[in-house]
């Protein structure tokens, strides 16, 4: 029988037995040590006792004067009350060095706390004006225990020497996860130590976790002996880094302590404290558990906790997108579930851990998300502190619904998508269906399912190549692999079907079977033909359109002048511009034109035709050469505009235009016009510029019998006469009167050069209506 190896004969019973043997000796030595316990509490107090007697302090101040002999002696607390007592070694439970004495770290860890709570006070007395230090460190179980104090009356510290979770002094708000308090704070008003003082509570964190508390109080203003001066203090910015430092450096004690021994000398010997759970036992730890649960270890950086690292998940746990535990033991946990995370999952079991108070089932609605993938659920989550750790555990609704309803919402949504999956194993020939397959394929309900193989009998002729290279893709080169295949039902008609199968390997590698789903494209196909069909016909349009407004635009261009006729016999000097609308596809009707008459008269037209693209400018083009042959005639502006107008009447589509006429006789400077519901011209000199009055006179192509009404003005030698179109002043926000006024007021005189003071009205034109426009200035020498 080799060593270890138990007798054939062996029994349960006996295997028990020994359990039970071993069991009663750990509880033999657990009885041992305890014993040791009481005896060197009992030697400490007495040597406390003749401390306090023979110098005349108070308990705590002569477990402090303990304490601080012994550090400086280097010897153990134990031992130093022993010799003080007069009882031996062993007596006082020095002499066994095994176990350790779990009562010596305590009390040093307690009385480091004391000296370090009386420097505080000396800290803040001088400074900051305070008279009491409180220092509290969280129990196991959420107690708050009165570690150590300064300036605070033994009894009432006596009294307060435990909180219980549920009472909420100020302290015990700070320490499960609230803000810090400031005195004037309403939270800071509390029960606690020093009933009606002014207090500021400070967390100790260390490591990520509050630990504790730091409790700093004032004399409370009013009447009264234990009373302040005035009212509470006000804390600047310098005073509040001031206890922030204390309280990080009350933190850092309490860290480097041994937390477990300070908890034993705190809680009653009747209560022990739980041992933190050994690395080693992760695994059987969370197995144990029924449901689903993980590990998480803090990771701290900057002693803040930034993010938890997923150290075990147990073999009930689920991803909820699918992936291997493997895959995620290991890994960040906010780079796992980041959208989770930020849904409230990060800062609750980040309170977990701060506070060491457990999170017991609380249903959560958190989102996980990986790439494109989200996936909203509701979890039950529960969490727990163990030993620095946090101890997770969760159970999606999905899973708590059982089974048969998520097959049943699986199948609903495989109707609605019109998806249907399948599986074969080709060594046996078991092929397997999902619901709605058969429909896919049009087949009946009882008819036996199709291989893929033979997928090809049931598809259009035209498909074979692409249903050839899906199979070779997954049977011969083990790939993932999908196609686009016309399935031919019994009635003629064809489902556009995409298939993806993807090839089930062995370890070997070999192919063990085939699986992978049609889904009935034939509504998308449809809805893509359709598209395909209307951007054919837009693209048309749009075609057709910029060539339409191509043609219009060349035809503008061909009809307006880039420079008007030399008038020198005349005795003038004109100039103009055209400047097209910014949207290309916009060309309007605008037009000018000068012509020199055989008697030496000069006509001067400006008009715009309404609308825009070639109708606009074929309209433009018949009232041009319109005004031009009926100048020859000898006919006045009104007389010409009524004319006008019945061509316009007469036009294909009845166009409508507004114009204005103008008739320049230079041997006289006399100025003959009439207007057809356009803007009138502007008479620019050198005592400034003025609008010509306004003569009546409706657009044209709007009644049939209209008259207009002719003006007479004098044009004197270097004055200058200006013809516009309405794109260069209408504005969206103002009367056109306005604009006009701000141009021309903008624009100044004129000068000798015409084609720089045009230019001038463009660059200041106040326009916003992106429309064409058109300019004609005449000058008199």
């Amino acid at each position: 029988m080799t060593p270890g190896q138990e007798p054939s004969g062996t029994t349960a019973r006996d295997t028990t037995a020994r359990a039970l043997a071993e069991t009663v000796r750990r509880l033999q030595g657990a009885a041992a040590r305890v014993q040791a316990d009481a005896r060197a509490r009992a030697v400490v107090d007495l040597a406390t006792g003749i401390l306090a007697e023979r110098l005349g302090l108070l308990p705590a101040e002569a477990a402090a004067r303990l304490a601080r002999l012994a550090r400086e002696a280097a010897v153990p607390v134990a031992a130093l009350a022993a010799d003080i007592a007069g009882v031996s070694g062993q007596a006082a439970g020095a002499a066994d060095p095994a176990p350790p004495d779990p009562v010596t770290p305590a009390l040093a860890a307690v009385v480091d706390l004391q000296g370090v709570a009386e420097a505080v006070l000396e800290q803040t007395a001088d400074a900051l004006g305070a008279h009491a230090v409180a220092l509290w460190l969280r129990l196991p179980g959420g107690v708050l225990a009165l570690a150590a104090h300064a300036g605070l009356p033994a009894a009432e510290a006596d009294a307060w020497s435990r909180v219980p979770p549920g009472v909420p002094t100020p302290a015990q708000r700070v320490v499960v996860g609230g803000a810090e308090l400031w005195p004037g704070d309403p939270q800071a008003a509390g029960p606690s130590v020093g009933a009606g003082s002014a207090r500021a509570v400070l967390p100790l964190i260390g490591a990520g976790r509050r630990r504790g508390a730091l409790e700093v109080l004032w004399p409370a203003p009013g009447p009264g002996p234990d009373s302040g001066p005035g009212p509470a203090p006000v804390l600047g910015e310098p005073q509040r880094r001031r206890l922030h430092a204390l309280a990080d450096l009350c933190a850092t004690l309490l860290a480097d302590a041994d937390t477990g021994a300070s908890a034993r000398a705190f809680v009653p010997a009747a209560v022990p404290a739980p041992a933190p759970v050994p690395p080693g036992d992760d695994t059987a730890l969370l197995e144990g558990l029924p449901t689903p649960a993980l590990l998480l270890e803090p990771v701290v950086r900057r002693g803040e906790i930034t993010d938890f690292t997923l150290l075990r998940t147990n073999a009930h746990f689920r991803d909820p997108l699918g992936r291997p535990r493997d895959t995620l033991e290991g890994a960040s946990l906010l780079e796992v579930y980041p959208a989770a995370c930020a849904g409230g999952l990060f800062e609750r079991l980040l309170r977990v851990h701060e506070t060491g108070a457990p999170l017991a089932g609380e249903r959560v609605r958190l989102v996980f998300q990986q790439g494109g993938l989200a996936l909203p659920a509701t979890v039950l989550l529960a969490a727990a502190p163990v030993g620095g750790r946090v101890l997770v555990g969760w159970q999606t609704e999905t899973a708590r619904t059982g089974e048969a309803d998520q097959t049943a919402l699986l199948r609903q949504a495989q109707r609605l998508a019109r998806v249907a999956g399948f599986e074969e194993c080709p060594a046996d020939g078991r092929i397997r269906w999902s619901d709605g397959l058969h429909e896919i394929y049009g087949l009946a309900p009882d008819t036996d399912p199709v291989p893929l193989a033979q997928l090809a009998r049931h598809a259009h002729p035209d498909d074979e190549p692409a249903i050839r290279r899906l199979l070779d893709t997954v049977q011969r080169r083990h790939r993932t692999a999908s196609a686009v295949v016309r399935l031919v039902h019994r009635d003629g008609t064809h489902r556009y079907t995409r298939v993806i199968a993807e090839p089930v390997l062995d370890d070997d590698g070999r192919l063990t079977g085939v699986r992978g789903a049609l889904h009935d494209v034939s509504a998308q196909h449809r809805t893509e033909v359709a598209l395909g069909a209307t951007r054919a016909r837009l693209a048309d349009s749009e075609q057709e359109t910029a060539d339409s407004e191509r043609l219009a635009l060349r035809l503008q261009q061909a009809i307006l002048p880039t420079a008007p006729p030399p008038l020198g016999p005349a005795g003038l000097r004109a100039a103009v511009r055209y400047r097209p609308a910014a949207q290309h596809d916009r060309v309007g009707g605008d037009w000018y034109d000068v012509l020199l008459l055989p008697d030496k008269r000069v006509l001067l037209t400006v008009g715009d035709v309404a609308g825009h693209g070639v109708g606009a400018a074929t309209g433009m083009v018949a009232l041009r050469h319109a005004l031009r042959g009926l100048a020859v005639t000898g006919a006045g502006p009104a007389r010409m505009l009524e004319w006008a107008n019945t061509v316009a009447l007469r036009e294909p589509g009845q166009i409508t235009a507004t114009a204005v006429c103008v008739l320049v006789d230079p041997a006289g400077g006399e100025l003959r016009w009439a207007r057809a519901g356009h803007l009138p011209p502007i008479l620019v000199g050198a005592d400034g510029a003025q609008v010509l009055p306004l003569p009546h006179g409706v657009l044209l192509g709007a009644l049939d019998d209209a008259r207009y009404e002719e003006r007479t003005a004098h044009l004197p030698p270097g004055d200058v006469l200006v013809l516009y179109t309405d794109g260069l002043v209408e504005r969206r926000d103002r009367p056109v009167e306005e604009s006009v006024d701000q141009l021309i007021r903008a624009a100044g005189a004129p000068g000798p050069d015409l084609e720089r003071y045009l230019d001038r009205l463009l660059d200041l034109s106040p326009a916003d209506t992106d429309d064409d426009t058109c300019l004609i200035a005449v000058q008199s020498r």
